[in-house]
């Protein structure tokens, strides 16, 4: 997985990715919104994941102590360069941490990097060892809907990608047909079992970018700002509503640990 991901993102960065289209960014705006929901108060937080350091970046600058863990050596040599960010070679299945040790488990990408249902399970496994009693984890996750929903906003859905559209819709597996490396995507009901699998509680999932982001990406850059507003309004209002929290791009799990 590791050589496969710094193939990708050799050409790409997450930074890039959060600034690059209007979706990216409104994904940013509210990542940061609903992580600062529960993050009230200074903490420990082990970035799995992290790549350059795009999350770890703000959540220093709001006060909380981070590590930077990513299978990507240059992500990892990118990470440390910024102040007070920590960082290292590691892998979310084996993570280099003690049993109880950490206030909070940040997985912003590997969920969906992990294609096989066994490795998220031992990749969750492992964020709950490392996690305090009481501890929170939080976990995002591609949603089915992300490429058709993307295709046929901006008109590349035809004949040729139907059956790839479907194959992901039916079985979460997305063979890289809209320009992404191959990932596993989830529904939000998928999401909540493999975390209360896990042994997790208290989970909650969230649409990150509530179901305008394909307007604003066909928009275009020029035009985020005057749209923005109402595309965060309507991310809010509809963010647990179960007919549409599978609209959003990405979705967000918090769960805790028990006490």
């Amino acid at each position: 997985m590791a050589s496969d991901l710094a193939q990708h993102y050799a050409d790409a960065s997450e930074n890039d990715r959060l600034s690059r289209s209007p979706h990216g960014r409104l994904e940013f705006l509210r990542t940061q919104e609903l992580i600062r929901r529960v993050l009230t108060a200074p903490m420990t937080v082990l970035d799995v994941g992290g790549g350059t350091s795009v999350h770890a970046e703000w959540l220093i600058g709001d006060g909380h102590v981070v590590h930077v863990i990513d299978p990507v050596l240059e992500h990892v040599r990118m990470a440390a360069t910024l102040p007070r960010v920590t960082a290292e070679v590691g892998d979310a299945r084996r993570l280099p941490a003690a049993d109880n040790s950490i206030d909070v488990a940040v997985m912003l990408g590997p969920l969906y990097h992990l294609t096989e249902s066994a490795d998220r399970a031992t990749a969750l496994a492992e964020a709950r060892r490392v996690l305090r009693p009481g501890g929170i984890l939080i976990a995002a996750a591609m949603s089915r809907y992300v490429t058709v929903l993307e295709t046929g906003t901006n008109g590349v859905l035809d004949d040729t990608l139907i059956t790839s559209v479907r194959k992901v819709i039916a079985t979460g597996d997305y063979d890289g047909h809209a320009g992404f490396m191959r990932t596993h995507c989830h529904t939000a009901d998928e999401l909540r079992t493999e975390l209360e699998a896990t042994g997790f509680g208290n989970v909650e999932i969230y649409g990150i970018e509530g179901p305008a982001w394909p307007t604003l990406d066909y928009a275009g850059q020029h035009s985020f700002e005057p749209l923005v507003t109402a595309a965060l309004h309507c991310a809010r209002l509809l963010e647990q509503d179960p007919l549409l929290i599978n609209a959003s791009a990405h979705l967000l799990a918090i769960a805790r640990t028990e006490r």
